[in-house]
């Protein structure tokens, strides 16, 4: 996979030769080829999926946009979509973006297969599109089916999508030709279609949008400046870090090299070597302690002296320097923090150091969610309509506005969080409410209102027996009513001033 990801196009070469790259140069004649890879591009793409869609986002709906009894059960059908499955088929379309530059989410369905509709993931080299100011018009979907005979004839399955309709063909050709239409009962993967369509191989959706969306990384792409019909095709995480990359690979490969090389070797005089015989060859056993020289013979006082050892140097910490700096190198280009890929170790740390360690991958994934909600809810609305039109969903309005938030990607600390609540607290600078808001953010008003309520019953069930001062005049203990509690009042507060003191003093008959 390396080998086919950085070989160099000879025919691109000025002058007919190679480009300067460590995947592009063949071993020399007789040599082993002991090249080694370093997977760091699909660990970048790993831990960009990673950075994007360890939670799933927050998806809610409009309220104002349909009725309460329509948005709460479209809302649940949206979960249902965001269920295990739809977060994993999500989490792959990041991965698979941040390597591809951009990924095509396909909306299918099958009643007999599953009861909702679900998501399809097609990277970009299975996708010709046809853009139209900017947005997909038009996508053409291929794959290779199972070949049939063992010759060299290539089945392939075409979908042509246009809003509304799918026209889908099967044709038999070879690897560098598209072939002759064939039917779809010529072969036994693509028979289902039968049912499914009409006389030309069309197939009605029922829904006057493109059940394909296409979802690019991050824009724009650097590389393919100029070239018709790409502006919208977004950039890879890789792009402009290739040769850096090979580098790396070439680091270790010298790292492992000098490995090889490193183990100790001895040489040994013809007259030590034990022969097998006339033509047989010789060996000297290296696990013999005792060698007897046989006196007389020129030389043999320095027999001891004969075996030569050699060690080569093993450059550990050159090559560990080396390597190390490129992956940092490596993965500031992409646009990442070296503590994202763990280069500075495990040690505990609080949620704003990790933040500031991790700033730059922060900023990276703050610019990759740009382009990932829009995307994500285009693709929702497609499943909702095709949830109502083909799978009879009952309760929803594929006509809601939808809107989603991402979790934090470094939650605070809660020992931290609690300090400072207790400090303003104690300076008297903030309310329960917003107490209950900075502790859980993403929480609206109706959930903080209802967890106020609730500290305040666990606060008035605390209260001693008979204790004066939980009463104003009304008798010890009795339980006060609950009002709305508005937001940015702690309990207890009032905007009437205290009646305890009157004119900067106590009342005339407490003071008495």
């Amino acid at each position: 996979m390396a080998r086919a990801f950085f070989d160099v196009d000879k025919r691109r070469a000025v002058g007919g030769d190679e480009l300067r790259m460590f995947w592009g140069q063949e071993p020399s004649p007789g040599q082993q080829a002991a090249k080694l890879h370093v997977p760091i591009g699909g660990d970048i793409a790993e831990m960009s999926a990673n950075l994007l869609w360890s939670d799933v986002p927050t998806v809610m709906v409009d309220v104002d946009s349909t009725d309460k009894h329509t948005a709460v059960s479209t809302q649940a059908q949206i979960g249902r979509y965001l269920d295990d499955r739809g977060h994993a088929k999500m989490r792959e379309a990041a991965e698979l973006a941040a390597g591809l530059s951009n990924v095509y989410l396909r909306v299918v369905w099958d009643v007999e297969l599953r009861p909702r509709p679900w998501l399809d993931v097609i990277p970009a080299t299975g996708v010709v599109p046809e853009w139209r100011w900017g947005m997909l018009a038009a996508a053409t979907v291929w794959r290779e089916l199972e070949p049939l005979t063992e010759g060299g004839d290539v089945w392939r399955l075409l979908e042509y999508h246009t809003p509304g309709s799918i026209e889908y063909g099967v044709y038999r050709g070879n690897s560098g030709t598209l072939g002759v239409l064939m039917g779809f009962e010529d072969h036994h993967e693509t028979k289902f279609l039968v049912k499914r369509t009409d006389a030309h191989g069309r197939q009605a959706t029922g829904v006057d949008r493109l059940l394909i969306t296409h979802m690019p990384n991050v824009l724009p792409n650097r590389v393919w400046d100029g070239v018709p019909d790409t502006a919208p095709l977004g950039r890879s995480d890789f792009a402009g870090i290739e040769p850096m990359m090979d580098a790396l690979d070439e680091g270790w490969t010298s790292w492992m090299r000098d490995l090889r090389l490193g183990k100790a070797k001895v040489v040994v005089p013809q007259s030590m070597l034990d022969t097998d015989g006339p033509g047989t060859g010789a060996t000297f056993d290296l696990d013999k302690e005792v060698v007897a020289g046989l006196s007389g013979l020129i030389g043999a006082e320095t027999m001891k002296d004969s075996i030569t050892e050699i060690q080569f140097k093993i450059r550990v910490e050159e090559h560990e320097r080396t390597t190390k700096a490129l992956r940092r190198q490596i993965l500031a280009s992409a646009g990442y923090s070296a503590q994202s890929y763990g280069e500075e170790g495990s040690v505990a740390v609080t949620a704003t150091e990790v933040a500031a360690r991790k700033e730059e991958s922060l900023t990276t994934r703050g610019l990759k969610i740009l382009y990932q909600r829009p995307a994500l809810l285009e693709v929702l609305t497609t499943l909702m309509w095709v949830d109502v039109t083909h799978c009879g969903a009952k309760g929803v309005d594929p006509t809601v506005e939808l809107t989603a938030s991402w979790p934090q990607a470094v939650q605070p600390d809660p020992e931290a969080m609690a300090r400072s609540l207790s400090l303003l607290e104690s300076a008297g600078a903030i309310s329960t409410y917003m107490k209950v808001k900075m502790r859980e953010p993403s929480w609206d008003d109706a959930e903080v209102l209802a967890e106020v309520r609730r500290i305040r019953e666990d606060k008035a069930a605390a209260v001693p027996a008979g204790d004066p001062f939980s009463t104003r005049g009304d008798g010890p203990n009795k339980e006060q009513p609950d009002g709305e509690v508005e937001p940015g009042f702690d309990e207890g507060q009032s905007e009437e001033p205290d009646e305890e003191l009157v004119g900067g003093g106590l009342r005339p008959e407490l003071a008495a």
